[in-house]
């Protein structure tokens, strides 16, 4: 534990964050630059004598815990939190399940591209960001239950499956096998996440088709650059899809977009409009 540079490395971190960005008032009195000590102790649930003495190089060795409460009482990047945590004498713990926190980054990039659809899966196939137009081409994930943003339940498990398939029946095959093989590495890595457990389980006892998969141990790498939805209301629609891995959070960011001037990208224009609306439901 090298107690000087951790001092310093806190007390830099502390001065550039303002009580605006944590959701605290400035107040009329305020002479430090960024927060006071008393307001990251609170933030990290731990005392502010405590924190003091780590400021001031004399405090004691910090737990895991303390080093949790600290990077997000101090807006860490994760380079800055791996560092804290190298400062502190005590490496991070292997995450024990996939990461569900998405960097502001990512979000702000979903955010600029109004004319593509785009989320964000977690390891495990959980849809944890997505963008409007997204929503509008598959559904608003964020309306449904934790349990149930998981695009390998609404696919493979889901009661309107029959009625609703995403993608043609080709896209299914190929996406399927891709899930399959993503899905078996995941668990390899988070062998004691009770989630990724209890999924492979539904998804072997609710379908045949992933069952079927499963059992095939395909562990090729197989691109599809193109995927044709059938949408309710639009019809077919063929997109360009693109993932990007973000390998430190285990997430992958999915992009569709539609080549320009062809009749997708009038689709993903009256999607844009339509939004998440049911047209074909009686108001």
């Amino acid at each position: 534990m090298d107690r000087r540079e951790l001092a310093g490395f806190l007390r830099s971190r502390r001065e550039r964050i303002t009580p605006a960005d944590v959701g605290l008032p400035a107040g009329p009195r305020r002479r430090t630059p960024g927060l006071r000590r008393e307001e990251v102790a609170q933030l990290a649930y731990i005392s502010t004598e405590y924190y003091t003495r780590l400021e001031q190089a004399r405090g004691p060795h910090p737990s895991r815990e303390v080093l949790t409460g600290l990077t997000r009482a101090l807006r860490l990047s994760d380079a800055e939190r791996a560092h804290l945590h190298d400062l502190a004498g005590a490496p991070p713990a292997p995450p024990s399940g996939p990461s569900r926190e998405v960097r502001p980054s990512i979000l702000d990039l979903l955010r600029r591209l109004p004319h593509a659809a785009a989320l964000v899966l977690s390891a495990a196939y959980e849809v944890i960001a997505h963008n409007d137009l997204a929503a509008a081409l598959l559904e608003d994930f964020s309306a449904l239950p934790r349990r149930e943003r998981n695009f390998l339940r609404r696919t493979f498990l889901d009661a309107r499956v029959g009625e609703r398939q995403w993608y043609s029946r080709s896209g299914m095959e190929i996406f399927g096998r891709t899930a399959a093989r993503h899905l078996r590495a995941a668990a390899a890595r988070y062998p004691d996440d009770p989630e990724v457990a209890t999924l492979v389980k539904d998804l072997l006892a609710g379908s045949a088709e992933f069952a079927r998969l499963w059992a095939a141990y395909d562990m090729s790498v197989e691109p599809a650059p193109q995927k044709t939805f059938r949408h309710p209301l639009i019809g077919p629609i063929t997109l360009n899809c693109v993932v990007l891995d973000i390998t430190d959070r285990d997430q992958r960011v999915v992009i569709y977009t539609a080549d320009p001037g062809s009749p997708a990208e009038e689709a993903l224009r009256l999607l844009s409009v339509i939004g998440t609306q049911r047209m074909d439901v009686p108001g």
